[in-house]
Parts: structure tokens; C-alpha cells; sequence
């Protein structure tokens, strides 16, 4: 196999999922790469002015009082290389209750260079971002649209003569498309019979980057929009042929330095009843130093005239090696509508036979803040350099100083442990303090409240990493041998509940567990042999990466002769001269002992689970480097893809023409669902992952039940990262699982209630769609308070009543009244 490090994902890019912090509070961001206009004194540089800090006096204040009409003061931060900003937060300067500074309103600048600085403005057009209130609370303002910048600066405004103070933090990502400008021609006017829509590039810099890399993909109907107040046609930049006297729109894309082009994504309407397609065809020419190459490439997409929904057109780069690209795209139709466009570039290819690339951090993780510098030799890196005694007793003291420190660390952690066990039989109404939070779900402004010594401050709620309580408290990276004991304990509910000291954790190639099993069950199993064969490598013939995690990847692939290595109560639906469609899971060569040891178990715990709707472990390659196990594979790939692609019967199906899928057969799906983890359920294995990428679908609306979601890039944004420690998919978790840890089968009944939503929405819509994260968060601890507060999923417009109220039981907070899959499967089958 011939396989290549990306260096780009989609995820990179969508504003719901790069939100991390990018180093000001953290530590990264170098005291070098922040700078101010000024200074109020040494103790208020700009170096202090990081969020939540308190060093120095506090924050950092320009040297003179900011005027209405002057905005030349400012505090700027060099990131080193371009990132994706989609949050910024600020603070004032609270020092203790002495300060009494912040910044009532700022405006924002930004360059990608350092030369050309461009004003940030919302997409109503307006500079001026509101501030904080006090000096305590940190105020979180999302950038619509985002911007892509190295150096960015916070510009305090004021409406009258005040002293101002800042600390500021900045939350993004990486830009890993290395993409710097493009140049395309204006959007255009699209006049409806009912109305005009307006389709130009609104929010264009004017220094190269627009609507096209916001992150923000059109709807279906281009004349909708995902944003508030936005005119008809606000996401998609579309021109008319009539325009265009050659047949084509002429686009031009500047990148950063010569990349190894794989691939390029356009986002695109195909709402031919506008007569708007997607293009007919692309001519794309390369230039990697003055020179465009003479040949250019000519990719010609799959004409669409019967699904109207918008869609990525993966366009083949076929490696090209370039700075810049120009690209031609012949229309179809009388109009051409894009709403974004990124790039795939590969900057390493390895030659290996199943051998996985060593890289590092999956592309759904940014990478680290980090700094390119020269680095000066050191005095001890030249030999005439002689070590002064007097500073090898202070060395020396250091180290000892150093160890005392970190024997310290180890006995506080050892008591955290211990003492956690002890606040988990405290009252709950301890916990309840913890809940509150002032997040609101109709505005955009998130307030962390972190004063405790202001006479009437807002009560303090949790951070993210802190609202998931125990759950958190256990690194993702924690070895399974570590957690294993003979006895399961019982929640104060009576419903047992497997604890991480009860259960096996198995680091699977995603990097996270998939079933929680009890330690005595895996006890039993340990002394057992794998009950599948080996299977030859070479009759293994790669299709597509179909996902990849912390320790290995899943691949799909066809096999020759896999009937022959099947046990005789296992029968294939395929001749014995067809190959074989399988999954291939496959640990890195690289792995440490633990994964490795962790893979293993999984291939026995696999080899047990034999069920009609549990996907099956075929066969193994364990004799040599690297580690694979062969699962089933359905050749309609999950059901969360396979649904979105269908449309409910109906007469708007017979206009589009579009496939459907029938109402008994979502419910006949449902049931199969529900019996698959009916079987788990009686071998106490907990699933913990269940919703509709980790189902497969086969033939005749046959499902399996899987596990390859949490590996897949698709489905990052179904995933909460609490940061250095787990992935967790937080909107089909239920209460306790989030706040308390706690995961049985009482909670895999939630994740099946949300399991159902979704395949009663044919997967169009993702759960709590309208909340943010930290509020579907929030929203736990309203089901915890229990006060009728909470918010359920909105029943489907496909449900009839009976059903939505088994999705209710499923979703009640006691877990003794929840159902169990016996009784969700009998009542699907009635």
C-alpha cells in the first residue's frame, strides 16, 4: 500500500469544532510574542496581559487613558504561523479586588503578514465588539465570521475618557490548508420570481480570504441560510453564465509555500429546479515557482440531476506540486453556486506493506503551539567551556529541590484519588452548587465568573473540563491492567454500575474504549485462546482509509478467499470465488505495550460476540507487525451516511425523485438496533459509543452494530474534547454518564432513544443541534436538578406518539425507570 500523511481535514476548519485555546492562558504563547503600543508600567507590559492570569499587577494597561477618537492603543499576538480564530475572550483587571480596569468595547485587527492589517467586522458590517462588564468575569465573544491570521491585536474603544486594562485569550486553530489568498470574480444577483438573492462574497477581507474559507457549507436551499439575519443566498458566492462568455469561472488560490496537492474540496448547490448545478468541469493549471506547468488537469464530476441537495465535489489533484493554482470551472447550468473550497496537500509518502504511517496526532487534534527559532549553541555544548564549581552545587541543589517537588505531586495526586471517592457518597446537593452556570442559550456571549472575593459576585460554574466531573479524572491513555478488580459495586440507585476501578478499558485504535466490560468477565475470558484463525496479508487488497485514531487506523478492504477461513455456523451472503468487503483494524507498529496488550484482549472479547446484529470478528494477522483484526463490513457503509442520503416516502420524494426508505423499514432498523444491544445487555458488556455512525447497513436494510465512528473524521464534531484527556460524544450521553461517570446499561437505553431520533430525522440534523457544546453540558445538569428545566429532543416530524414517548422513558432521569432493550425490542416488533 502506498499511504500519505495528510496534512489537512475538514475539521480543521468548521467553527464548531476549532475552538481551542490557543496559548495565552496555557502557557505556549511565548512572552516574546506578545507586545502593546504601550505600557502603564513594567508590571502592567504586555506580558501579562494573558486571561485568567494575575501576575505582575494584574493585566496589561497602555500607558495613557484611551480616548473615544484615539485607537492607537493596542496588545498584539504573534502565533507564529496562520491559525483558524473562531472565539476570542477577555477579562479585565480584577488583581484581588484592587483593579478596578477592562475594556467596555474593543475592535480587532489582523494580518497575515505583519504588513497589512485588516479590520474584523462582523457580518452585519459592524468593527466594535462588546466587552466586559467587571473586571472578573471572563467574557467569550464568537468571531462570525472567523478570520485566518498570524498576528492578531485587541484595540480598546471607549464612549468617553476611562483607563482601560486588558487580558485576552484567543481560541482556534491551526490553518492547515496553506492557503493565503484567492482571487475569484464577484458574486452576483440572482433575481427569483418572489425575490432577489443575493450571492456575492460578503465577508471578503480584501486581502485575499473570504466566504469561501469561513467553514461555514450552504444548505440544501441556497435561498436559506444557517445564519441569523442573514439576506437569501448570504452562504454560497454564485455567478450566472451569462457573465461568463467562455463557460467558466476563473479562480486563482496563493498558498504559503510548494505543497503536494492530493485534493480539492468544493462545496456546491445542485438545486437544478433554480437551474443551479454543480460544475460540469474543472481545468486546474499548476505553478510551483514563476512558471504555470504546460499540461493542466482536467477533472470531470458525475452530473447529479436527480438529488437536489448541496455536496462536496472531491476534486483529484493527483499529487501536483505547487505554490499557486488556477482553476476553471465550466458551469452545467445557468448557475454555479460555491460555498466553500478546501485543499488536501500531502507532505510525505511512505512505501510499506500494511504498514501504517508513524504519524502523530490524527488530523482531527490540532497540533501543539509551537515556535520555529534558531537555536544559539549553548556554554555547555563547547568544550572549553569549564563548570564553575560554585554553579554545580546550585545544579545540584535544583535537582533535589526538584525531586522533593515532584514526590509532592505524586502523594497530592494519590490523596486526590482517595479523596474524590469520598466526595462521590457526599451529598448531591454539594454537586448542585457546581452546576450552576451563567451560560445562555439565546446569546453568543459566554461569562466565566472567577471572582470569589467581591462582596455579591454571580456564583462560579464549572469549566468544560471540570463540568465532567469523575469521568475527566481518568486520563485517556490510563492502562487497562491498572483497572481491574472481581467486583462490580451498585450505584445509590440500585442499577449496577461498572466504576473505572470495575471495568476493563481497552485502548482500541481510536485511541478510547468502545464496550465496557465487567473486570470478572474479562477474567474468565483471559485464560481462553483466540477463537479465529490467522489470515494471509497478501490476499488483502486496500479500498480506503476509512478512519484513524491515537494508535492505529481502520481501513476498508477487499479479501480473497475469506469464506474459507469462517466457521461453519457463520455463513457469507457471497460466492466463494467473490471477494470479501471487511474492515481492518490495524494497530501501529509503533504502539506502545499497553495498546498492544489492549489489542489483544479486544480481538478476544471480539471473538465471543456472536450475534446477527453485532458486527462479527472474521480473522486476525497477529503472527508479525503491525496487529489486524478482520471485521465484517456492510456494503452501504453506516447507517448515519445511508439515511442522510434517503428521504422519507412521500410526495416530496416522487418530485426530487430522491431514494426513500419506508417507515416500517426505520422501525424494522430500529428493532435490529435494539436486539443487538439486547445480546450485549446479557453479558453485562456496555456499549457507551451507540448512535448511528457506529451502525452498519447491509442488504435489505440489515444493520450490525459497530464501533469505527469515533475514529472517522466525519464525525469529529460529534465529539466533545475535554482537553489532555478524553473524547467523549457528550449529545448521546446521558446525565450521569457526563456528570458522574457513570456508564451501564441503563445509559446505553439513552444513547438508543438518541440513537432513534436521529433515524426518525434521517440523520439531516445532529442532536441538540441548536446548543452549543458547553450548553448540552449545561443542559445535564438540568436533568440532574430535575426542576423541569431541561430540554428534550423535539419529536420528529416521522414519529407517531408512542414512539416519542419511548424515546421520553428512554431519556428519564432515574435510571431504575428507564426501559430495558428487552422491552424497547418487543415494543419496536408490536
Amino acid at each position: 500500500w502506498i499511504l500519505s500523511v495528510s496534512k489537512v481535514g475538514l475539521c480543521c476548519c468548521v467553527p464548531g469544532v476549532c475552538r481551542y485555546p490557543l496559548g495565552m492562558s496555557g502557557g505556549q504563547i511565548q512572552d516574546e510574542d506578545i507586545s502593546a503600543s504601550s505600557q502603564w508600567s513594567e508590571s502592567t507590559a504586555a506580558r501579562y496581559g494573558r486571561l485568567d492570569f494575575e501576575e505582575g499587577d494584574g493585566a496589561w494597561c497602555p500607558e495613557i487613558t484611551v480616548e473615544p477618537d484615539n485607537l492607537k492603543e493596542f496588545l498584539q499576538i504573534d502565533l507564529r504561523s496562520l491559525h483558524f480564530i473562531t472565539l476570542v475572550g477577555t477579562q479585565g483587571r480584577h488583581a484581588g479586588g484592587i483593579g478596578n480596569e477592562f475594556a467596555q468595547m474593543y475592535k480587532i485587527k489582523y494580518s497575515r503578514d505583519g504588513s497589512r492589517w485588516i479590520s474584523w467586522r462582523n457580518r452585519q458590517g459592524e468593527q466594535v465588539i462588546e466587552g466586559n462588564r467587571n473586571t472578573y468575569d471572563i467574557v467569550l465573544k464568537d468571531l462570525e465570521p472567523p478570520i485566518i491570521a498570524r498576528f492578531v491585536r485587541f484595540m480598546p474603544v471607549t464612549d468617553h475618557s476611562m483607563n482601560v486594562c486588558m487580558r485576552v485569550e484567543l481560541y482556534g486553530c491551526e490553518w492547515l490548508d496553506g492557503l493565503v489568498s484567492y482571487n475569484a470574480p464577484a458574486g452576483e444577483q440572482m433575481n427569483l420570481p418572489s425575490f432577489p438573492v443575493y450571492v456575492n462574497d460578503s465577508v471578503y477581507d480584501g486581502a485575499g480570504l473570504g466566504q469561501l474559507t469561513d467553514g461555514v457549507f450552504g444548505l440544501d436551499d441556497f435561498t436559506s441560510s444557517h445564519v441569523y439575519k442573514a439576506w437569501p443566498g448570504y452562504d454560497y458566492v454564485g455567478w450566472s453564465n451569462e457573465s461568463f462568455p467562455g463557460g467558466y469561472v476563473e479562480i486563482m488560490f496563493e498558498f504559503d509555500r510548494i505543497r503536494n496537492f492530493t485534493t480539492m474540496k468544493v462545496h456546491c448547490s445542485n438545486m437544478f429546479s433554480h437551474h443551479v448545478k454543480a460544475f460540469r468541469q474543472v481545468l486546474c493549471h499548476f505553478r510551483s515557482e514563476s512558471d504555470w506547468e504546460p499540461s493542466p488537469l482536467l477533472f470531470s464530476p458525475a452530473v447529479d440531476e436527480e438529488n437536489p441537495s448541496a455536496r462536496f465535489v472531491t476534486v483529484s489533484l493527483a499529487n501536483h506540486m505547487a505554490s499557486a493554482i488556477k482553476c476553471q470551472f465550466y458551469f452545467a447550468d445557468t448557475w454555479m453556486l460555491f460555498s466553500e473550497i478546501t485543499f488536501q496537500s500531502d507532505t510525505a509518502m511512505y512505501n510499506t506493506t500494511l504498514a501504517p504511517p508513524k504519524a502523530g496526532l490524527p488530523p482531527n487534534i490540532p497540533p501543539a503551539h509551537t515556535h520555529s527559532r534558531s537555536t544559539l549553541p549553548s556554554p555547555e555544548d563547547d568544550p572549553t567551556h569549564k563548570v564553575d564549581d560554585s554553579n554545580t552545587r546550585i545544579l545540584i541543589g535544583c535537582l533535589v529541590a526538584i525531586i522533593f517537588i515532584l514526590v509532592a505531586i505524586i502523594v497530592i495526586m494519590l490523596w486526590r484519588q482517595v479523596w474524590q471517592k469520598m466526595l462521590e457518597k457526599a451529598s448531591r446537593r454539594m454537586l448542585d452548587d457546581e452546576l450552576i452556570t451563567s451560560l445562555s442559550i439565546q446569546s453568543e456571549t459566554f461569562v466565566y465568573n472567577h471572582n470569589q472575593h467581591t462582596p455579591t459576585p454571580p456564583r462560579r460554574p464549572p469549566t468544560p473540563v471540570n463540568s465532567v466531573c469523575s469521568l475527566c479524572d481518568v486520563p485517556a491513555s490510563t492502562s487497562a491492567a491498572a483497572s481491574k478488580s472481581t467486583t462490580a459495586t451498585v450505584a445509590q440507585d440500585g442499577v449496577p454500575h461498572y466504576a473505572e476501578a470495575d471495568v476493563v478499558n481497552l485502548q482500541g485504535v481510536t485511541g478510547s474504549n468502545t464496550y465496557a466490560i465487567p473486570a470478572l468477565t474479562m477474567d474468565l475470558l483471559s485464560g481462553k485462546d483466540v477463537a479465529v484463525e490467522e489470515f494471509p496479508r497478501k490476499m488483502l487488497t486496500f479500498k480506503e482509509k476509512l478512519g484513524e485514531g491515537q494508535f492505529g487506523e481502520v481501513h476498508l478492504c477487499e479479501a480473497e478467499g475469506m469464506q474459507k477461513f469462517m466457521d461453519k455456523e457463520f455463513l457469507f451472503d457471497v460466492p466463494e470465488d467473490q471477494l470479501v468487503l471487511v474492515a481492518v483494524k490495524m494497530l501501529r507498529s509503533d504502539a506502545n505495550k499497553n495498546a498492544r496488550s489492549d489489542f489483544l484482549k479486544e480481538i478476544k472479547i471480539m471473538s465471543r460476540l456472536k450475534d446477527p446484529n453485532i458486527i462479527r470478528l472474521l480473522a486476525v494477522c497477529i503472527c508479525s507487525d503491525p496487529l489486524c483484526m478482520i471485521t465484517e463490513y456492510m456494503e452501504n457503509g453506516d447507517l448515519n451516511q445511508f439515511l442522510s442520503r434517503h428521504e422519507p416516502e412521500g410526495q416530496l420524494a416522487l418530485i426530487s425523485n430522491a431514494p426513500t426508505v419506508s417507515f416500517s423499514n426505520l422501525c424494522y432498523m430500529a428493532a435490529q438496533i435494539a436486539s443487538g444491544m439486547k445480546y450485549l445487555s446479557s453479558l453485562n458488556f456496555v456499549h457507551r459509543d451507540l448512535a448511528t455512525r457506529n451502525c452498519l447497513v447491509g442488504k435489505n436494510f440489515t444493520i450490525k452494530i459497530a464501533d469505527f465512528g469515533m475514529s472517522r473524521n466525519l464525525y469529529s464534531g460529534d465529539y466533545y474534547r475535554i482537553q489532555g484527556r478524553a473524547v467523549l460524544p457528550i449529545r448521546w450521553m446521558s446525565w450521569e454518564s457526563i456528570l458522574l461517570g457513570k456508564f451501564t446499561t441503563a445509559s446505553d437505553v439513552w444513547a438508543f432513544g438518541v440513537t432513534l431520533w436521529e433515524i426518525l430525522n434521517f440523520c439531516k440534523e445532529q442532536p441538540y443541534s441548536q446548543l452549543t457544546d458547553e450548553q448540552v453540558i449545561e443542559n445535564t445538569g438540568e436533568f440532574f436538578r430535575d426542576q423541569k428545566r431541561q430540554i428534550y429532543l423535539p419529536q420528529p416530524g416521522l414519529c407517531p406518539d408512542s414512539l416519542y414517548k419511548m424515546m421520553l422513558s428512554c431519556w428519564r432521569r432515574n435510571t431504575k425507570e428507564r426501559p430495558s432493550f428487552q422491552e424497547i425490542h418487543r415494543a419496536l416488533l408490536e
